[in-house]
């Protein structure tokens, strides 16, 4: 708003030139002829530039003490419009406001009197100080005190993201120390650069005597402490800049503070890039507690509360608030216009209508400059000033989701009237005019466009084009998958992995557009098979299944029973062993990706088909199917040269012998899977969803607790989770520590099995891994058992067993069927835990997880001896017997403790320590776990 018209004033417009006070009107300095009323009415409009001017208050304002028709009004108008030629070459001056007024709509400059230029102070021409401001105050006092050093910095971000309101604020902070000459010129309405010095020196007050006003402008402020505020300098940057250059070069007491959407770049300018306002992360655990925090939602908040919609948080509605400001990328502008919409749409349809493109359209403050009031007009704005390649290079980048490298820029947007050296040249313009965001990840540049930029780019862009432009999108990134299978394993945690998942979006619209109206469904298959195992060692398991079932759904004659479709049976079969357990369409997956292995004489495909089918063998409880794949994956080994996968075919073998109860064999094939190192470009059997190599080293150290060394088995079992925990690959991660836990139970290291059961248990249920949750479940129960409370751990058992068993997750069930047999035993219950036992060594016997036939025929000897039953003596023989036969020492241990206490209750001590001892004294480590502390006391009193 300009203020009220003063005797003085001339207002300048297009060619005409306007002198308030001596109702002079006139064109390129030609007097116009213009009647007394519609040179009222054009005073009237003129002051109040892009304002609406209702009709009653318009004929009130010329027609102060007489009655007119509305009629009247019309009429002088369309005289003034035929005197301005408006709308004639393209010239807009009026524009109708049906049913409100009308609204003088050219840009338009406002000189005063010479007279206020020496009582001019500068802090009337600021704009309104916001009563509350938020989330910039440290950039406000960041950029106060660098502006005072350095004198030129120029603000620097994307339209929208408050820059013109922070330096609003910035020049509030510094009016005191300026005495109040400050100023404050907004170069929104000016379309010529060479009109920025005449913009300058007439809001100044200084008269504007020739065509350049920029030596008087220079010399009224070359000896004055001032501080100028030059607003929205990018579609006027020539003059914008070369005026500042001469400032800051001839008045040494003038600051400058300019904000633009790219830099002035000239001598002197210290550019401050405007970040959007911080939002939460995804992940981030946010709560209605922890909102606050995030200025961008704060923002939200506060305007929607401003628009009539306060709204009370739930922990539920702060993360969708926080992903309303996410996919904003906490444009202040944008955020507002979306809170502005919670009153009339609730805050979840409100969040659904950001896939529509709609925010585009949400209309802002009425007070707000054009520029301002839509996002669309924000971005009509930018792209205005964008050259035509440039235009090009931005719809066609907006192909691209999230972050992309200017590697997939040239692989993609290249072709036809884009070359690579006009590519460079536009990204490179693009980001120095804050249409495309950048950031730097180690040595490489990322870059992207915000959300709302690149739904915009994608209105514009329309059809044509976009299927060939989708094809190479499709085609680069079915490329970068096939070469990332390789570079996989050599990135060690999260934060190198990153900008690999967030490019993972790209190949999600990818996939979408292949599949969809349109697009290309070989191309589809293909690419579905190279993301199918990223997927996987991502452990992105649903998104696995989807696209690997579309895919297989999408087979045609030339592709079914070729290389793609091995490779998506081997990851759907793969995604729905950990999502469902041990179903038949898992397996019938598996089976199809080895045959199609087989048939091709694929010895790799073979045996990282045989992986998947191993562990689907092992979770449905057939050991002696799993280890015939285990032998056949070892005679594998030696026809690939691929470490990991020889390392595979090791651990297929070694844990296979383990749970047979062969642990010399099984000790030895692991410790070859540990010793092959990963190299070469397909080096990842997490390429199927887990990593053998660092699971034989859980597997081995069960090995090692059976075979007598609890020490060793208990720091390899923390070294296994250790690695799996740096290689962030949460499958791999949860079945180490399963391994790993029950290994703390044995040696009774009871607090470490309490830390890794919640570990396990939350990472399982933060990654939908479905029968792991029984598992952590049952493991608790088994936790609860040592921990002495025996009715918690059978009630934990029998529920977390009747949720594998219906899953048909058997791998473990045996291990955790023996301890809920203890806690019916230590409930009263002995009967059922007898009827239990003897179940399970059938089973056991029938499926071939012989491992734990010694500890069952011992906790079938404690319960007949409970009872005083016949039969106890011969299972604790019948148990040391397997122990020795197996090589399992600390199975030998315990048979031996328990026969010991029974044949002393009869009397026959020597003979019991005479039976113990040995046992005993074969151990040289681990005299402070469970087991030998017990062995001790026991001995003690037999040879007391």
């Amino acid at each position: 708003m300009m203020g009220p018209t003063q005797a003085g004033d001339v207002f300048s417009f297009g060619p005409f030139r306007l002198a308030a006070g001596e109702r002079l009107l006139t064109r390129e300095g030609a007097p116009v002829d213009l009647g007394a009323r519609a040179l009222d009415i054009l005073v009237a409009l003129v002051s109040r530039p892009n304002e609406p001017v209702g009709k009653r208050e318009l004929m009130a304002e010329v027609w102060p003490d007489v009655t007119v028709e509305e009629g009247s009004l019309r009429f002088h108008i369309a005289g003034l419009r035929k005197a301005l030629g408006d709308g004639q070459d393209g010239a807009r001056y009026i524009t109708t406001l049906p049913g409100r007024g009308y609204c003088f709509v050219a840009p338009v400059l406002r000189s005063a009197p010479p007279a206020q230029a020496a009582s001019f102070t500068g802090a009337t021409f600021l704009p309104a100080r916001l009563a509350r401001m938020v989330g910039r105050e440290e950039e406000i006092q960041a950029l106060s005190a660098q502006l005072a050093a350095a004198r030129f910095v120029t603000i620097v971000g994307p339209g929208g993201v408050g820059k013109t309101t922070v330096a609003a604020a910035v020049a509030h902070e510094l009016l005191q120390a300026f005495a109040g000459a400050a100023l404050f010129v907004d170069f929104g309405l000016l379309t010529d650069p060479r009109l920025v010095p005449v913009a300058v020196a007439s809001m100044l007050g200084l008269p504007i005597q020739s065509e350049d006003p920029a030596p008087r402008l220079i010399a009224h402020l070359r000896d004055r402490r001032f501080l100028l505020v030059l607003d929205s300098c990018e579609h006027v940057i020539d003059g914008a800049a070369a005026l500042a250059a001469e400032i800051f070069r001839t008045a040494p007491e003038v600051h400058i503070l300019a904000t633009s959407r790219e830099a002035l770049r000239v001598e002197g300018e210290q550019v401050r890039p405007l970040a959007p306002l911080a939002s939460p992360p995804e992940d981030s655990g946010l709560t209605a507690a922890t909102a606050g925090a995030f200025p961008a939602i704060r923002l939200f908040l506060e305007r929607a509360a401003a628009a009539g919609a306060p709204l009370e948080l739930s922990d539920a509605d702060a993360a969708l608030v926080a992903e309303i400001c996410r996919r904003l990328d906490g444009v202040a502008l944008a955020i507002e216009l979306a809170a502005g919409r919670v009153q009339a749409y609730g805050l979840r349809q409100t969040a659904a209508l950001l896939d529509q493109r709609l925010p585009l359209s949400w209309p802002g403050q009425r007070n707000a400059p054009p520029r301002q009031r839509t996002l669309q007009a924000t971005l009509d704005w930018s792209y205005d000033l964008l050259s035509e390649p440039e235009r090009l290079v931005l719809r066609r980048l907006a192909v691209f989701v999230g972050p992309f490298t200017m590697e997939a820029a040239l692989g993609v947007v290249t072709g036809g009237a884009v070359d690579d050296a006009l590519l460079f040249g536009a990204i490179d313009s693009l980001v120095a005019k804050s249409m495309v965001a950048t950031r730097p990840v180690g040595a490489m540049m990322r870059y992207r466009l915000l959300d709302t930029t690149r739904a915009y780019a994608l209105q514009i862009a329309g059809e044509a084009g976009r299927a060939d432009l989708a094809a190479r999108h499709a085609g680069y990134y079915r490329r970068w998958l096939e070469q990332l299978g390789g570079d996989w394993p050599t990135l060690s945690n999260a934060a190198e992995r990153g900008p690999y998942l967030s490019a993972m979006n790209n190949v999600r619209a990818a996939l979408d557009w292949c599949f969809g109206p349109g697009g290309d469904a070989g191309l589809g298959v293909a690419l579905a098979a190279a993301a199918a195992p990223v997927f996987l060692a991502m452990s992105l398991l649903t998104e696995c299944r989807r696209w690997s079932e579309r895919a297989i759904l999408a087979l045609d004659g030339d592709t079914r029973g070729g290389d793609d479709e091995m490779h998506l049976q081997a990851a759907l079969g793969m995604a729905l062993l950990v999502l469902q357990g041990g179903s038949d369409a898992a397996r019938t997956a598996l089976e199809r990706g080895l045959a199609i292995a087989d048939t091709r004489g694929d010895a790799l495909g073979q045996l990282l088909l045989l992986g998947p089918l191993h562990m689907f063998h092992l979770r449905t409880g057939t050991f002696d199917s799993a280890l015939e794949l285990g032998r056949r994956g070892a005679a594998l080994a030696g026809s690939v040269a691929d470490p990991a996968a020889a390392a595979l075919a090791h651990f297929l073998l070694g844990i296979s012998l383990h749970l047979a109860g062969d642990l010399g064999g099984a000790r030895a094939a692991l410790e070859a899977a540990l010793r092959h190192q990963p190299g070469g470009p397909r080096a990842s059997t997490i390429y199927l969803g887990f990593e053998g190599q660092n699971l034989s080293g859980a597997i081995l150290a069960r090995t090692l607790w059976l075979q007598g060394h609890p020490d060793q088995a208990a720091e390899q079992a923390r070294r296994a989770v250790r690695e799996a925990e740096r290689m962030d690959h949460p499958v791999t991660l949860s079945v180490a520590m399963i391994w790993a836990i029950t290994v703390f139970l044995w040696t009774g290291d009871l607090r470490s099995a309490e830390q890794h059961v919640a570990w396990f248990t939350a990472r399982a249920g933060s990654h939908s891994l479905g029968p792991y949750l029984a598992v952590g479940q049952a493991l608790g129960g088994a936790l609860a058992l040592r921990r002495g409370d025996a009715a918690a751990a059978v009630e934990a058992l029998q529920d977390g067993l009747a949720a594998l068993h219906e899953a048909r997750y058997e791998v473990l069930t045996t291990a955790l069927e023996i301890a809920l047999t203890e806690g019916l035993a230590a409930t009263g219950r002995a009967v059922e835990g007898l009827d239990l036992v003897e179940e399970t060594i059938r089973r056991v016997e029938a499926r071939g997880d012989l491992v734990y036939m010694p500890e069952l025929l011992r906790v079938k000897g404690l319960l007949l001896a409970a009872s005083q039953a016949v039969g106890a003596e011969a299972c604790f023989r019948q148990s040391l017997d397997r122990s020795r036969g197996q090589g399992a020492l600390a199975w030998e241990l315990r048979a031996a403790a328990g026969l010991a206490a029974l044949l002393a209750g009869q009397g026959r001590s020597g003979e019991a320590a005479a039976l113990l001892r040995p046992v005993f004294d074969r151990f040289t480590e681990g005299a402070e776990t469970a087991d030998l502390q017990a062995a001790a006391r026991l001995l003690a009193m037999l040879e007391a």
